[in-house]
């Protein structure tokens, strides 16, 4: 059954580091910190119009849900477990930051039915997190998964792509780590740099030179594979369509469909390895996962037009036997 959350955000409050890229009132779009009181309207609507609250969580999102002033997030905790338990939902799910985790908070949040936590990793690679004002190490974030894991909560681990400083085969290593602490899911974020942020002035300057988007693309792509094929459910790959972000950015690898994008080039790849290991030219029939087949043509069927451009006329059939992203040359 599909999975859906509650998401409240809660704004900038008692983060102890702006980081380069971080507008954050700007990527939620909310500058109000929400009260208790709130949090519980929110909470009562969303019972009466989801149609499967058991496979619902309340999501605090915004903020590092750890790091805001104790009793506030208290507030927010004792008004969000009222709406959990048996005919209510699932659970609470937060993100935070992987220096504002210790066995103290962890058994706090236990306490108040907290299922999930993410963390914002954002780079494995510690020169990476230094020069991007991170105010934590990749060691940091390892220690953090082992407590969250000891605790027994379900694991989220979020990475940024095209930071300053990093290149893809930076990129690429921390995909590696990150695979190998085996969250349960991860989110993938492309860097949009935003204006009146330090990672703007550093682009306006010309001292920030990021990889190109088809670049991006490709390296979050990769890290799909990578994930999946180890288990990682990718819950999001590409920031939220919103009008904060189209009129605040000033670069970056901003697209409002980008992990359709990169489904598209996952499965291009596959098909171009099918056509040339079985050396077929001309046109050919290929069979994807019937719900795939949009994604394997590409948006605005741009593989199709990809392989019409070499010579190969591809049509795709659906089969609902062939696992997701594979591809099979029909005679």
């Amino acid at each position: 059954m599909k999975h859906s959350n509650i998401s409240i955000f809660v704004p900038h409050i008692g983060c102890p580091h702006l980081c380069s890229f971080c507008d954050q009132r700007t990527i939620s779009g909310a500058q109000h910190a929400p009260t208790g009181d709130e949090v519980r309207e929110i909470c009562r609507k969303a019972l009466s119009e989801v149609k499967e609250p058991e496979n619902a969580e309340i999501a605090f999102f915004g903020g590092s849900f750890t790091a805001v002033p104790h009793d506030y997030m208290l507030e927010l905790l004792c008004a969000a477990h009222e709406f959990v338990g048996e005919g209510k939902f699932r659970g609470i799910r937060c993100s935070t930051r992987p220096d504002c985790i210790d066995p103290e908070v962890l058994q706090l949040l236990k306490g108040f039915g907290v299922t999930a936590i993410e963390l914002g990793a954002q780079s494995m690679d510690d020169d990476v997190l230094e020069l991007n004002e991170r105010g934590h190490t990749s060691a940091d974030v390892e220690n953090a998964c082992v407590l969250i894991r000891a605790f027994g909560f379900e694991l989220g681990l979020q990475m940024m792509i095209g930071l300053y400083g990093s290149t893809p085969e930076k990129e690429w290593a921390s995909v590696e780590r990150i695979a190998a602490l085996a969250p349960d899911t991860v989110r993938i974020y492309p860097v949009v740099v935003l204006r009146n942020t330090r990672l703007g002035e550093l682009l306006l300057s010309g001292e920030y030179k990021p990889f190109s988007f088809e670049k991006a693309v490709e390296v979050a792509s990769a890290a799909m594979v990578m994930f999946e094929g180890s288990g990682i459910r990718v819950i999001k790959c590409g920031l939220h369509a919103s009008e904060f972000v189209e009129q605040d950015m000033v670069g970056g690898f901003y697209h409002p469909a980008f992990r359709e994008l990169c489904e598209a080039l996952i499965y291009r790849h596959n098909i171009e390895f099918v056509l040339k290991s079985e050396n077929v030219s001309g046109s050919a029939v290929i069979a994807v996962n019937d719900r795939c087949i949009s994604k394997a043509a590409g948006q605005k069927r741009s593989n199709i037009a990809f392989f019409e451009e070499r010579g190969v006329n591809i049509k795709l059939v659906g089969d609902k036997d062939i696992p997701k992203y594979e591809c099979e040359l029909r005679r």
